[in-house]
C-alpha cells in the first residue's frame, strides 16, 4: 500500500513539475511579444529570431554544462544524475516520505531550464535594435552556460560563494527567482547597455530626451498577458510539489498571491502614469503588471494576499519612476527591461523578511550584492571581450535602414514598406 501511495504521489508530482515547465516555456513567447511590440517595426524579425535562439541556446548550454555546475559541481553533463527511473525511484524512496519532494530527475531539469532561458531573455529587450545578432548569440552561450549556474549554485544550489561564505547561513531567501532569475538578467542587460550606447536619435546633445515609440501595442499587450500566464508557472512549480494537501494548500495561495501582485502593480502604475503624465500610460501599465509579478517572485508563500497587492503596487510604483530615472542618465533599454526585472527584482529580495521569518534583511542584501556584483562583472568582460573581438553594435547605417535587413535579410511587415 505504501508503495502504491509513493508511485501516486511520484506520478502528480512530476506532472505538476512538467506543467509548470510548460507554462514557464510558453514565457518565451510573452517576451517574444513583447518585445516585438516594444520596438519599431523594422527591428521586429530581428527580436523574434534572438527570442526563439536564445531560447535553444539556453536549453542545449544548460544541458551541456549549466545544470552540472548549478548543482552537481562538474562539468559536461556530470550533474545530470538520477534520470533513469531506478535510480530515481531509489533516491526519492529515501526521503519522499519525510517531506521532500517527489519527482523525475528529468523533470526537474526541464524546469531548471527554462528558467535559464527566462534570464537571458531578459537581455534581449534591453540591448535591441542595435546589437548584432551573433555577438548577442554568443553571449547567450557564456550567460546560460557558466555565469547563470555559477550563481544558481550559491543560492539554489545550496554551493560557497568563491569558498568564503554560504548564502544560506546567512539568511538569503528568493523562493522563485526575484533576484536569482530576474535581478540577474537585468545585470546582464545592464552591462551590455553600458558598453552599447544609447541608440541614434534617442538622445539630444542638451540632455533631451526623445522617445521611439513600439510598432505594436496590441502585441505587446499580448505578450504581457501571456508573462502573466506564465507565471502562475514560474511560482507555482517553485513549491516543488503538489501530491500532499499542505503542497496542494501552497500552491493554491502561491497562485492567488501571484495575481493579485500584478494587479496591484498594474493598477498602482496606471495611476503613477497618470499623476506624472497626464495620461493613461499603456506601456506603463504593462510594465507595472511585470513589476508586480518580479516583486512577489521571491516569497509568494508567505504573504496575505492583500500583502501580495501591497507589494505588487510597491513595485507597479517603483517601476515608473525607474525607468524614468535611467532615461535621464542616458540608460537606453527600450522595453524598460532592467527598471522591472532588476531593480523591482531587488524590491522583491527586500521584501521577503517582512513576512518570512527564516531570512533577514542583511542576507538578503548580501544576497543582492553577490548576484548582482557577479553577473554585472562576469557579464562586462564578456561584452567586452566581444566589442573588442567581433564588434557588438551594428554600424549606423544599419541602424537606421533597421537591423531586420541588416542581420535577417528579411522584414517582419514587408508589405508596409514602400519601396
Amino acid at each position: 500500500m505504501e508503495n502504491q501511495i509513493f508511485q501516486l504521489q511520484y506520478a502528480i508530482d512530476t506532472f505538476y513539475f512538467l506543467v509548470c515547465g510548460a507554462l514557464v516555456m510558453w514565457m518565451a513567447a510573452g517576451f517574444a511579444m513583447l518585445e516585438a511590440g516594444l520596438v519599431r517595426s523594422k527591428n521586429t524579425t530581428e527580436i523574434l529570431t534572438k527570442n526563439v535562439a536564445l531560447f535553444a541556446i539556453a536549453c542545449t548550454m544548460y544541458l551541456i554544462s549549466g545544470y552540472a555546475i548549478m548543482y552537481g559541481g562538474g562539468w559536461l553533463l556530470s550533474g545530470i544524475e538520477a534520470f533513469s527511473l531506478t535510480d530515481v525511484l531509489t533516491a526519492s524512496a529515501e526521503n519522499g516520505f519525510e517531506g521532500d519532494s517527489v519527482y523525475s530527475g528529468a523533470s526537474d531539469f526541464f524546469f531548471q531550464v527554462v528558467f535559464v532561458a527566462t534570464a537571458m531573455s531578459i537581455v534581449s529587450g534591453a540591448v535591441a535594435e542595435r546589437m548584432k545578432l551573433w555577438s548577442f548569440l554568443i553571449f547567450a552561450v557564456a550567460l546560460t552556460g557558466f555565469i547563470y549556474p555559477l550563481e544558481g549554485n550559491w543560492t539554489w544550489g545550496g554551493g560557497d560563494v568563491f569558498g568564503l561564505y554560504n548564502l544560506g547561513d546567512l539568511g538569503f531567501s528568493d523562493f522563485a527567482g526575484s533576484g536569482i532569475v530576474h535581478m540577474a538578467g537585468a545585470a546582464a542587460a545592464l552591462a551590455g547597455v553600458l558598453l552599447l550606447g544609447a541608440r541614434k536619435g534617442k538622445y539630444g546633445k542638451n540632455g533631451e530626451i526623445y522617445a521611439i515609440p513600439g510598432a505594436n501595442l496590441p502585441l505587446a499587450t499580448l505578450g504581457t498577458f501571456i508573462l502573466w500566464m506564465g507565471w502562475f508557472g514560474f511560482n507555482g512549480g517553485s513549491v516543488l510539489k503538489l501530491g500532499d494537501a499542505a503542497s496542494a494548500h501552497s500552491v493554491a495561495l502561491v497562485f492567488l498571491n501571484t495575481n493579485a501582485a500584478a494587479a496591484g502593480g498594474a493598477v498602482a502604475a496606471l495611476i503613477t502614469g497618470r499623476i506624472l503624465f497626464g495620461k493613461a500610460d499603456l506601456t506603463m501599465l504593462l510594465n507595472g503588471a511585470l513589476a508586480g509579478l518580479v516583486a512577489i517572485t521571491a516569497e509568494p508563500s508567505t504573504p496575505t494576499p492583500l500583502q501580495a497587492t501591497l507589494f505588487g503596487a510597491l513595485g507597479g510604483i517603483l517601476v515608473v519612476f525607474s525607468i524614468i530615472t535611467l532615461d535621464k542618465l542616458r540608460i537606453d533599454d527600450p522595453v524598460g527591461a532592467i527598471s522591472v526585472h532588476g531593480v523591482v527584482g531587488l524590491l522583491g529580495l527586500l521584501l521577503v523578511p517582512v513576512t518570512n521569518d527564516g531570512s533577514s534583511f542583511s542576507g538578503q542584501l548580501i544576497g543582492a550584492a553577490t548576484i548582482f556584483g557577479w553577473v554585472f562583472s562576469a557579464s562586462f568582460v564578456v561584452w567586452y571581450a566581444l566589442k573588442l573581438i567581433t564588434g557588438i553594435r551594428v554600424t549606423e547605417e544599419e541602424e537606421q535602414q533597421g537591423v531586420d535587413l541588416a542581420e535577417c535579410g528579411m522584414e517582419a511587415y514587408p508589405e508596409f514598406t514602400s519601396k
